[in-house]
């Protein structure tokens, strides 16, 4: 079963909209993990550094996502929690390579954590290594 069948069923949604955050580190392959989600046609060739976030909707089977993909360098985190109250679900991508910074990846899962804006909503961990990734 895929990410989105399992969110879903944990949403237990059928025919609705659904919005999902997704946050990580700078350079940790945000834009790239939903550039995956997308049809094959909107698939993006070349993607580029995220500044601020940008907005993708792309369905799945009956539910229509808005993934918001937030940027991840440091002056920009502080957006992220202006999104937890109006997000179903959020995708916290992990560069599993970038061994440097899982430090400041727990700092920040922490913070992400205790927001109690954040309480009932659906976690996805994600590592990725380099441009791979599974679900």
């Amino acid at each position: 079963m895929g990410l989105f069948d399992r969110l879903t069923n944990l949403l237990g949604l059928r025919k609705k909209e659904v919005n999902v955050l997704v946050v990580g580190l700078n350079n940790s392959g945000k834009s790239t993990v939903i550039n995956n989600f997308k049809r094959e046609d909107d698939r993006c060739i070349d993607i580029v550094p995220t500044v601020g976030y940008n907005v993708e909707k792309f369905s799945f089977k009956n539910v229509s996502f808005t993934a918001f993909d937030m940027s991840g360098h440091d002056r920009h985190r502080s957006l992220w929690e202006h999104y937890y109250k109006d997000c179903h679900g959020i995708i916290f991508i992990i560069d599993s390579s970038d061994k440097l910074r899982l430090v400041v990846v727990k700092e920040e899962l922490d913070m992400l954590l205790q927001h109690p804006d954040v309480a009932g909503t659906i976690f996805l961990l994600v590592p990725v290594t380099g441009n791979k990734f599974s679900l």
